[in-house]
This record gives structure tokens, sequence and C-alpha cells, in this order.
């Protein structure tokens, strides 16, 4: 039976084989560093190398050997090597051009001949004999330089026995007879690098040239690079090594693309079938090449091969089907050419190569939309032009109301395009089941991704039509609203999701363009505003989501805010008379947030009816009266809403501002010199009314409490103060902002503190402002700098005592009430 040792056993056993192991290799390595020592040294090497002594094992059994030394390390002959072969062969090549094209004449034509052509033969021989000594480098330096000798072996065949040929057509046959002649080479001798590449970029120049020696036209030129691009292919797919599919590769796609490129831009510039015909044909073949390497190519190269037969085959059919027709109108012509393209998903074909012929489709598809969305911009953002002449009158179409910023004659296509690509899209969202198992294998995202683009194309070209057909001003506005209203039925319709959403933002937009639009008449502006609030009013209550619902509702305060600031425009009246008037839309929302039962639907529509309040300020800012008066509406509205407790905190504090601002402005405009008369007695009674909240509710903010009445007296006081040139008003202030500081500090109740601080400072500053200056004029120049300096750097020694310091004066400020 065979002995099987126990593991503790084998493991030792290993151990020591693997030490063994390790001493032969350290010998090995120390062997060969000795052999290439003596090789590069150009001195004789020692008689004899001892050798190394075996080393003892590691205690442990892996690892290094105990006293090992570390390994010569690896020389880097090969790189040396390399670069001396490379700077040899250039400078090898500079000589013999230089012999070719300076020294050339000083010899015979015998010598001439003789001394190239043996120059040539030997440098073409010698890699033979040095791969068979394994030298590969020198061998590659020695092909690269038999190379150029060829060069300048056709050079001077022409220059000497063939000066009167002409020089392309020498050079288209040159270049036909190095490339056989490189590639012959470099199949001889298999293991050589540089030839065969050398062959493939050689093999790009010999049809090109002859064409260009035949005087050829362009579509000659594409031709010639075509066949090419065929040959450049079939070698990328079975030439032989790497680095030759590379190069075929690139010059296959680099003569390809300029071939396509000649043969587009004569296929456009075409002026009738026939002219067209030949580029036509020249962009099929183009396709036929590109799918032929498709076919066999790797999937990323497949996929764009496919992507570029397809754009050929458009350009081709379309520029001979496209002849006769108006520029705006080819592009029809184009976008039905990669319309029909989709028909590869009912062609078995490999995979990569149908997406890449429907990604084709995609980019004409996508090329025809670009085209046309310049004609929806018009449309869409025409009417800003009418912000500057609101209600100069209807004009006679909707032309005039768009300005001259789209030439419409030549946009006469672009609803038919937009509806050419929305009907695809819309198909493949209704026939999803049938394509799921085709070629597209599209993602589930695709679906809704396809009907939102139809419902965007369609509304473009909806929108757009109006605008080619030049109908009446009326017409236009009619059919903006009708197509908001459709859009607002599909978005409440659907479920919350991209549909809805982008069902919403085109008749948000379009509301816009048709609210803009309106400007043109009084007239249009009350129906479009108005049939706007109630469409987007009517929206919100059927709607089901809570987000659509709040867009919706703010929608419509937005736009009912619009025809109350006009209907003071047309009674006549100014700006500030008008103020009071658009308050009714905030009052409304007012009265409306407080019954809906959705937070989040409230909560948008008095923030939009805020925002019709901010309006009404701003109408009224320039008459002191009616702002006071606009002001104190607000409050009242704010007032009313803080009577809810879910609005409480945020709105009492607002309508208080809003009550001390109006006073203020008040108290200015009639421009009362003492306002403490006016102030104290309201500023008691807040007060009193202050102090019973708080014996009610203990929790009261005394922001809530006391604030109202103090800033109500105080800050006119301050303001008055700073004016006054007397000592008795400042100094009253003084005191009384000394005793509310205190009182607040001892109760902690944190208005008080605050207010009566900031006064108290602020007082105090206005009174030794004469004097701070009369200081800074006295002292010198350089005072102020040198105070500012010490001052930061106390500062910022200790900027964490000061930093821990504010924190603990907010905690306090925190506190307190």
């Amino acid at each position: 039976m065979e002995h099987v040792p126990p593991p503790a056993e084998e493991l030792a056993l290993l151990d020591q084989e693997l030490v063994r192991l390790d001493a032969r290799r350290l010998q090995l390595l120390n062997r060969r560093a000795w052999l290439m020592s003596v090789l590069r040294a150009p001195v004789a090497p020692p008689p004899f190398a001892a050798p190394p002594a075996r080393l003892p094992a590691t205690p442990f059994g892996w690892g290094p050997p105990v006293g090992a030394a570390p390994a010569a390390p690896v020389s880097g002959a090969s790189g040396v090597q390399n670069v001396l072969l490379v700077l040899g062969g250039l400078l090898l090549t500079i000589a013999a051009i230089a012999f070719t094209l300076f020294s050339w004449g000083e010899m015979g034509i015998a010598g001439r001949s003789a001394v190239l052509a043996t120059v040539t033969v030997a440098a073409l021989a010698a890699p033979a004999l040095l791969l068979r000594r394994k030298l590969s480098a020198t061998a590659e330096a020695l092909a690269a330089l038999a190379l150029v000798l060829t060069v300048l072996d056709a050079y001077a065949l022409h220059a000497v026995a063939l000066p009167d040929t002409d020089g392309l057509g020498f050079a288209a046959v040159s270049s036909a007879v190095l490339t056989a002649s490189w590639a012959a080479y470099g199949l001889a001798l298999g293991r050589l690098r540089l030839p065969l590449p050398a062959a493939v970029v050689a093999g790009q120049l010999p049809l090109v040239l002859a064409a260009w020696a035949a005087g050829a036209q362009a579509v000659v030129f594409g031709w010639a690079l075509l066949v090419t691009a065929a040959a450049d292919a079939a070698v990328a797919l079975w030439g032989r090594g790497l680095a030759v599919r590379i190069t075929a590769g690139i010059g296959a796609a680099s003569a390809g693309l300029i071939a396509m490129l000649i043969g587009l831009s004569r296929s456009v510039s075409a002026d009738g079938p026939l002219a067209a015909a030949s580029p036509g044909a020249l962009l099929l073949a183009g396709a036929v090449v590109a799918l032929f390497g498709a076919w066999r190519a790797p999937k990323d190269w497949a996929a764009a091969a496919g992507a570029v037969a397809g754009l050929a085959t458009v350009a081709a059919v379309g520029g001979v089907l496209r002849t006769g027709l108006p520029w705006n109108w080819s592009v029809v012509v184009y976008l039905l050419c990669g319309a029909a393209l989709t028909a590869v998903v009912r062609v078995r074909v490999p995979q990569p190569v149908g997406r890449g012929v429907l990604a084709a489709s995609a980019a004409v598809t996508a090329g025809a939309v670009l085209w046309a969305s310049p004609a929806v911009a018009a449309v869409l953002l025409g009417p800003v032009s009418l912000l500057t002449d609101v209600w100069a009158g209807a004009p006679g179409s909707v032309r005039g109301a768009l300005g001259p910023s789209m030439p419409w004659p030549d946009s006469a296509a672009s609803p038919v395009v937009l509806v050419l690509v929305a009907g695809p899209l819309a198909a493949l969202y209704a026939g999803w089941d049938r394509v799921r198992g085709t070629l597209l294998s599209p993602r589930p995202g695709w679906r809704v991704a396809a009907a939102a683009g139809a419902m965007v194309l369609g509304w473009g070209a909806a929108l757009t039509l109006p605008a080619v057909m030049d109908v009446p001003y009326a017409v236009a506005v009619g059919v903006e609203l009708l197509l908001v209203a459709g859009l607002l039925a599909v978005a409440v319709r659907q479920a919350a999701g991209a549909l809805s959403l982008t069902a919403l933002v085109c008749a948000l937009v379009g509301a816009v363009s048709a609210g803009l639009l309106a400007l043109a008449a009084e007239p249009a502006t009350y129906a479009v505003f108005v049939g706007l609030s109630v469409l987007f009013a009517g929206a919100a209550a059927r709607s089901r989501a809570a987000a659509v619902q709040s867009v919706l509702a703010g929608a419509s305060v937005l736009c009912a805010i619009v025809p109350v600031s006009a209907a003071g425009a047309s009674l006549g009246w100014s700006a500030p008379h008008t103020a009071p008037l658009v308050l009714v839309v905030p009052a409304v929302t007012v009265l409306l947030g407080a019954r809906l039962r959705v937070a989040a639907v409230a909560l948008t529509l008095e923030l939009t009816g805020a925002f019709g309040a901010v309006v009404a300020v701003a109408l009224a800012v320039t008459d002191a009266p009616f702002l006071a008066l606009v002001l104190a509406l607000c409050g009242v509205l704010a007032a009313g809403t803080a009577v809810r407790p879910d609005r409480r905190p945020v709105a009492g504090y607002v309508a208080a501002v809003l009550f001390v601002m109006a006073a203020w402005v008040r108290l200015a405009a009639s421009q009362v010199s003492d306002p403490e008369a006016y102030t104290l007695p309201v500023s008691v009674i807040a007060f009193a009314v202050g102090y019973l909240r708080r014996r009610t509710d203990p929790a009261a903010s005394s922001w809530v409490a006391y604030g109202p009445a103090l800033s109500m007296t105080m800050v006119p006081s301050l303001v008055v103060a700073w004016v006054d040139p007397h000592w008795l008003r400042p100094l009253l202030l003084g005191v009384a902002a000394l005793v509310v500081t205190l009182v607040g500090a001892r109760f902690r109740l944190q208005a008080p503190l605050v207010l009566g601080g900031s006064v108290l400072a602020l007082v105090g500053l206005h009174e030794l402002a004469p004097h701070v200056v009369q200081v800074f004029d006295a002292l010198p120049r350089w005072a102020p700098p040198a105070l500012a300096g010490l001052l930061l750097l106390a500062l910022g020694a200790t900027y964490e005592q000061r930093l821990r310091d504010a924190r603990r004066v907010r905690e306090s400020l925190g506190r307190m009430r």
C-alpha cells in the first residue's frame, strides 16, 4: 500500500522542497547576471566563476533563504538596444535620402544604379539573415531602411530613366508596385512586423493618385476612395496580424467616410435626378461595403458600420427623390427614407447591424426634428415682443403678433415633419406588445418615452400650423387655448407619471405662449386669461394627484391676477389705485385655502395668492397713502390666515409686520414730525393685548405678544431721532430702550431684549458719531489701519473663545420666549 504521510509531515516536506527550489532559482539568476555582464563587457571575462554557496533554509520554510542577497536586477539592455537601433536606422535613412537627392549627379549612370541597387538589395536581404540569428530588433530596423530605399529607388527611376513621364501617373504606378512588393516581402518574412502595415498604408494611394492624374471629377475620386476602403475592409477582416488589421481598419474608415462625404455633397448639390444618380450610386455602393464589413466585424464596429450603411442609403435614395423640390420639403423626403430603415426589424440580420441601422434612422429623425424646432420656438417666444407694446391692437394675422423672427414661407414643412415623427412614436406606443420580441428589444421605459415624444411633437405641430398657414389672429389664439385644454385633459386623466408630467409641462408652456399672444388686444387679454384661469381651476378640481392639483391651482391663481390687474388700466386708474383691486385675488385664495382639505393644494394656493399681494404692493409703491392702505389690507388677509392653527406660526408674524409697516408708511406719508403721539396709544393697546395673550397662553412667543407694540413706537421714533438735531428725543428714546432691554433680560423675553438692545445701540451710535468723526480726524492716517489690524489679530487669537461666546448668546436667546 502507498504510504500517505500525516498532514504535518507532508507540510514539512513541501517546505523543504520549496526551499531547494528557491536556492536553485537564485543560482540560475546569479549565473544569468554574470553571463549578461560578460556579453556587455569590453574585456575578457574571468577564467571561471565560482558557483554560489548553498544557503541555509529559512526557519519556517517560506520566503527567501536567510542571508540571501537580492537577485541582480534585470538590465534595460533591450530598451537601450531599441533606442540605438532606431537612431541608427534614422541616420542611415537620412544618409540615403541625402545621397539620392544631392549626391546623385556626381556619379555616372552605371555607378548610381549599381550603388542604389546594391544597397537596396543588401538592406532587403539582411533582415532574413538577422532573423535566423534571432536578432529581430535589428532586422526590423534594417527592414524599415529597406522600405525607405525602395521609395528612393522609385524616385531615382523617375528622375533618371523616365523623366518625361507624368509625375502623378508614375506615382500611382509606383505606389501600386511598392504595395505589392512590400506585401510579398512581409509575407515572405512573416516575423517582421513592419512591412505588412506599411503595405496597407501605401495601398491607400494608387487609385487616388490615378484619379488625380486623369483629372477625374469628384465622384470618380469618391469611387477610388470607396474601392480602396473595400480593399482595406477585406484586409481588416482577413489580414494577418493585429497591427495589419488595425491599420487596415483605420484606412477603411477614413477612406470610406471621405468617399461618403464626397457622395453626400454632390448628391445634395445635384439639380436633377440624373445628376443625383451618380453620387447616389456611390453612396449605395458605400452602404453595401459598410454592410459587408458590419456582417463580419466585432459587435461595436458592426453597429457603427450598420449606422453608416443606413445613413448612406438615406442620402442616396433621398438625394434622387428630392430633386425638383424646395429644400424645406427635401427634409420630408429624407425623413421618409429614414423611417423606411425601420423595416430592418422584419429582416433577419445580426443584432448589432440592425441596431446600427435603427440608430441611423433615429439620427435622421432627430436631424429633421432639429430642423423644425426653430419654428416651434418662434411661436412660443415670438409674442415676447408684445410686452413692450401691450394692447397696441389685434393684428390682421398671427404672423403680425409673432414678429419677424422666422421666415415662415421657408418653414412650411415644419408641421409635416413633426407629425411624421410623432406618428411612428404613437404607433410604437400603441403596438408595444408586437414590438417587444423583435430586433428592437426595447426597455420598459421606452414605451412611456415614445408616448411623451409623440405628445410633445404633436403639440409642436399644432402650434406651428396656424403660423405656417398665417391664419387670423383670433383663430390662432383660439387654437392655442384649445391645445391647453386638451393637454390638461390628458394630464388629469393619466395617472401621476411621465405622461401626466409631460402633458402638464406642455400645457403650462402653451398657456404662457397664449397669454403673451393675447397681450396684443384688450379683449383677447381678458378672454384668454379668464379662460386659462377657469381651465386650470377645473383641471385642478378633476385631478386626483396632489402634486398636479397644486401646480394647476397655482397656475389658476396666477392667470387670475392678470385680468384683475388689467381691469384698473381699462377703467383708467393709475397703478396705485389699481393695487387694492388686485388684493381681491389673495382674499379669494385665503378663503379657499381654509376650505380645501388637501394641505399641499391649500398651501400652493395661498402662496400664489401671496404673490398677488406682492404685485399689489409693487403697484402701490409710488404712492405712500395707497401703499399704507395696501399694506394694512395685506395685514388683514394675513391675520385672517393666522386664525387657522396650522398657519398661525408664520401668518401671525407676517400680519404683525404688515400692520406695523402700514403704520410707519402712513406716518411718513402724513409728514408727522412727532410720531409718538400716534404710536404710543396704539402701542399701549397692543401691549395690553399681548399681555393678556401671555396670561392665557404662557407658551406664546414674546415676538407675537410684545413685538408689534414695541416696534410700533420705537422704530418710527428711532428714524426721527436720527435726523433730530436736539438732544431730548434721543435721550428719552435711549432711556426707554434701556428700560425695555432690562425688562427683557429680567423676565427672559427675547423680543424686548433684542428690540430694546438694538434701538439702544443705534441711539448710542447716533450720539457718539460726531465725536468719533472728530477723533478719527485728529488721528494720523496710519492709526486706523493699525487699530484695525490689532483688532483682527485679537479676534483671530481668541476666535475659538468668541465662537463659544456667540454660541452661548444664541442658545440663551433661543431659550427665551
